[in-house]
């Protein structure tokens, strides 16, 4: 037995029966004494990642042997983290009342469009990888589905190699009817991840997780800070252009220095920045901004939404403005000329939740087999 286990490789999956004792030099304070060993797989030599060694290696490495690389604790920490936040989403949206939904993937038309869509060849059509669930959720509020949200896949042809951007994304998607306004949205989204962190930090602590004492006690309500009050801090005033991942993190440093809280919305976005958005609601009494919004932690943008516009006629007015033809969004409207109430929502990166509350370098590491521009295995 003992030459058996001796001449074993590493990472070798075997079965072993005997007893077991207390002992306080063992890291759990018990031993095993082996009577029997039982070789159910043999690993391969040599590995090409190793599991115990404290010799590091480079992402790529890890990510073409991904399955060696989660046999580690420390990475399988962080999918414990990703298991336990998105329950605790779930939670805090069921408990206020939503219902969990799925939309299509495979779509006609994409909900932003352009050079960020993935064609398909659907038989004997041509199709597209879903962005988002934007134009289904918003649908559904015509459909007398009040309160919606889904936890699914978007994909985004962005060819950007960056630390923080992947091109299947894991979302979670909300959509409400008969809001009053942008603030309705606000305070629920608030709401839900402060309970889902409180939730994810309770289920993680009791069993040791290193990284619970990474997650947060946020207080209510987070601070909004307007988006001509960011242009401000950064010393553009009026110049209307969408903040960079510099931007952002500059904003953030201030934010927290000033309200003591990582999380912050921006709001009133410009309808400059929001062109594309055609179904995002300009202020009729200043039509240059609109109701959006982002959540921002730290810096890193979290989630994005607003009031969406629910009358036809400044629907296809904007859809238009902004380049799209609504001829090819026919499903899409019909759901607006049968009566459709006030509504919004917001779409939530769970990958950047995870890579920020876990303290990741590269967005990649949280998801379990990334997809980015080069790479397409494991």
């Amino acid at each position: 037995m003992f030459s058996l286990l001796a001449e074993l490789p590493r990472e070798s999956v075997v079965e072993v029966e005997g007893t077991v004792r207390r002992s306080e030099k063992a890291n759990r304070g018990s031993e095993l004494f082996p009577e029997k060993v039982t070789v159910v797989s043999r690993a391969e030599l040599p590995l090409p990642l190793g599991v115990v060694d404290k010799v590091g290696a480079d992402l790529d490495t890890r990510l073409d042997h991904r399955v060696l690389d989660l046999r580690k604790p420390s990475v399988r920490a962080v999918f414990e983290l990703r298991s336990a936040l998105l329950t605790g989403l779930r939670d805090a949206y069921l408990r206020r009342g939503f219902l969990e939904v799925e939309t299509p993937k495979i779509l006609r038309q994409g909900a932003e469009g352009g050079a960020t869509l993935f064609g398909v060849q659907y038989f004997d059509q041509k199709a597209y990888l879903a962005q988002s669930p934007q134009l289904y959720k918003q649908m559904l509020m015509g459909a007398g589905f009040e309160r919606v949200f889904e936890i699914g896949p978007a994909f985004r042809a962005e060819p950007s190699d960056t630390v923080r951007h992947v091109t299947e994304i894991g979302m979670l998607d909300a959509e409400m009817a008969y809001i009053d306004g942008a603030e309705d949205l606000r305070r629920t989204l608030e709401g839900v991840v402060h309970d889902a962190l409180a939730s994810t930090k309770a289920a993680l602590t009791p069993g040791g997780n290193p990284l619970a004492p990474r997650i947060p006690d946020v207080t209510l309500p987070f601070p909004r800070i307007p988006f001509a009050t960011c242009e401000e801090w950064l010393g553009r005033p009026g110049a209307e252009l969408d903040f960079g991942a510099e931007d952002e993190r500059a904003i953030g440093v201030r934010a927290e220095k000033e309200f003591e809280n990582p999380f912050y919305f921006l709001t009133d976005f410009p309808t400059k920045v929001k062109e594309r958005t055609f179904y995002a609601m300009r202020d009729d009494r200043d039509p240059a901004r609109t109701f959006y919004f982002d959540l921002e932690y730290r810096g890193l943008e979290i989630a994005s939404g607003g009031v969406r516009e629910h009358r036809l006629d400044r629907l296809i007015e904007n859809m238009s403005r902004a380049g799209f033809d609504p001829k090819t969004f026919g499903g899409y409207l019909e759901a607006f000329r049968y009566g459709m109430p006030p509504h919004g929502g917001w779409g939530f990166g769970v990958d950047r939740m995870v890579q920020s509350l876990a303290g990741l370098p590269n967005i990649r590491e949280a998801r379990l087999f990334p997809r980015d521009r080069y790479r397409l295995d494991p």
